[in-house]
């Protein structure tokens, strides 16, 4: 199976985990000039920017060693762009991560914070 395969099996089982949480899917794929988000999600008032690492295996690492402090930043920046696009600037935000290894879901949530992106930033 390639990558991208992979990547996308990978997406489809933590909307399924994701919706069977309680979640509402409310954005797959989001992209803007300063990066893309895989999924962004409603936890009550909560909204929750998703990460999607999916590997078959764990040979080149854990999924989310692939979280580094660059895609950390992009992250948060394509967030922000969200925020101000769907007038949403006063929500409350998380940043969670959803490792896809072998079939199964590990995930964090607040795996970093907007506070944690700030000191990766180059202004």
């Amino acid at each position: 199976m390639s990558s991208r395969e992979v990547w996308t099996k990978g997406e489809v089982a933590v909307k399924r985990y994701l919706a069977e949480k309680g979640y509402e899917i409310l954005c797959e794929n989001y992209t803007a000039k300063t990066g893309e988000i895989d999924l962004i999600a409603k936890e009550g008032e909560t909204i929750v920017f998703v990460e999607v690492k999916a590997r078959e295996s764990s040979a080149f690492g854990e999924p989310i060693e692939a979280v580094t402090p660059q895609k950390v930043r992009k992250i948060t920046l394509t967030a922000e762009r969200y925020l101000l696009q769907n007038r949403l600037t006063n929500a409350s935000v998380r940043f969670d991560v959803a490792e896809v290894l072998m079939g199964k879901i590990r995930y964090t949530q607040n795996a970093f914070t907007l506070n944690d992106a700030a000191k990766y930033r180059k202004y």
